[in-house]
């Protein structure tokens, strides 16, 4: 397969990443993600150690080109949800036997919509779309009343197969709207409680069905006095009509309620264009924004000319504006190379599993990683390495110049040990998560 010059032949794409991922799930002894970044959690309090840890300590260069990760086996112990001790091996040592397998920080879904999936329950395929995004609202309001009976348990199902795939944080997308009001809101913090020893969440209050199309105001302003950390919005001006009033709103409501801001963008016409511009004036406007504001999809991004895909990059860059995107491909490739350039923060997630909207979720953000490295011709070891942030919410073992920034003692006790040699192959191969830490105990 192609793997430069976004050369990809979409067929031989779709064929291998379905292949590689099923080597991935069908892997019998995958366990869930490290709850011990969690300090609060009690389950997680006392110490534990593990010898034959592998972790990257450098580059190995050859005329000035990295061509290889440099590894070494480590001893490593775990105490009260804190990395205490990082020492050479100790292959005698009475400790969990990790048997070489790569550390790497736990990964973080950062866009994924928890609350409403059919995962867990009956096979539903996606039915036929009429009307566009609004005829999309119109049956969201037909299936929403039967799809909160049970969103608890799908919810949680769902957290199980992101952390069955080495997740353990994600930030969840939740729909306030009259039909729902708030009581998505309330079925997915009771999942999220209950998985709480394992599993942590950001969650954004999501209009789904417009900010002012259904009237979704009053339940938005009752959300952002709860515990959520974003104030979410959908596509202003196809769905409202009203750039400017939508994000007014938005920016004022996550001010008064010191929140942050993610807004869907899937527009990728002149509207797209406008919504971009006029969010990075109001976060220059409202410097306390920045940092905290961040667009999901903003697909208009790989819709725009190569001059001007730099212009707003640079914009979005000095504005602190990060990027939460899907990875779409074929005709519509993020400029993501662009982004990096310009210093953008940019996260990824999974978006939609087994739902309404979409039925070819993983629940693998390591394949977001491996599907960005493909598009972009990213077969090198040094730009395959770097290419893993995108799954770990840009934490990295080794810094550009590979030097070990990760992990380091004191850091909380966030990992995952998977079947690779380095980082680079991870993603490269999209290697099997064989362990995790779950509940302060090590299962093989």
């Amino acid at each position: 397969m192609k793997t430069s010059d976004n050369n990809i032949s979409r067929k031989d794409f779709i064929r291998n990443s379905a292949l590689a991922v099923a080597g991935l799930t069908l892997i019998p002894n995958i366990m869930t993600a490290s709850p011990l970044s969690d300090e609060n959690n009690s389950s997680a309090k006392g110490k534990m150690s593990l010898k034959n840890v592998r972790l990257e300590t450098g580059f190995e260069y050859q005329d000035g080109e990295v061509v290889s990760t440099q590894t070494d086996l480590f001893y490593v112990e775990v105490e009260n949800g804190k990395i205490t001790k990082i020492a050479p091996n100790q292959p005698n040592a009475k400790a969990v036997d990790a048997k070489g397998l790569l550390m790497l920080p736990a990964f973080k879904d950062m866009h994924i919509h928890l609350d409403k999936t059919f995962y867990g329950d009956q096979w539903q395929a996606v039915r036929k779309r009429t009307g566009g995004i609004k005829g999309m609202i119109e049956l969201e309001q037909k299936i929403l009343p039967e799809m909160l009976k049970n969103s608890t348990f799908k919810a949680e199902k769902l957290i199980e197969l992101l952390q069955s795939k080495g997740t353990s944080y994600a930030r969840s997308h939740v729909n306030i709207e009259p039909t729902s009001k708030l009581k998505s809101l309330k079925n997915l913090q009771k999942a999220l409680e209950n998985k709480k020893k394992s599993f942590g969440a950001e969650l954004v209050a999501f209009p789904q069905h417009g900010v002012f199309y259904t009237d979704s105001v009053p339940y938005l302003k009752e959300a952002a006095k709860m515990d959520i950390d974003f104030i979410g919005g959908v596509d202003p001006f196809n769905i409202d009509g009203d750039i400017e009033k939508v994000v007014d709103f938005t920016v004022q409501l996550a001010l008064d309620n010191k929140k942050g801001i993610d807004i869907h963008l899937h527009e990728t016409g002149d509207s797209g264009l406008k919504t971009v511009e006029y969010l990075i004036k109001k976060v220059n406007e409202n410097p306390e924004l920045k940092g905290k504001t961040y667009i999901s999809h903003c697909f208009v991004l790989g819709k725009l000319e190569p001059a001007k895909q730099e212009e707003i990059a640079e914009k979005l860059g000095e504005a602190q504006i990060g990027i939460v995107s899907t990875i779409p491909f074929g005709r519509l490739i993020m400029p993501i190379p662009t982004l990096y350039k310009h210093k953008v923060t940019v996260l990824t997630g999974n978006d939609s599993i087994i739902d309404h909207w979409n039925t070819f979720g993983t629940g693998s953000v390591l394949q977001k990683a491996n599907l960005m490295a493909q598009l972009y011709g990213y077969s090198t070891e040094f730009l395959l390495s770097r290419s893993l942030k995108l799954a770990t919410g840009n934490i990295l073992p080794l810094d550009d110049k590979g030097t070990q920034q990760w992990p380091k003692s004191g850091d909380k006790a966030d990992f995952v040990l998977i079947n690779a040699s380095c980082s680079a192959e991870a993603v490269s191969r999209i290697s099997d998560v064989k362990s995790l830490v779950h509940e302060g105990n090590i299962v093989f």
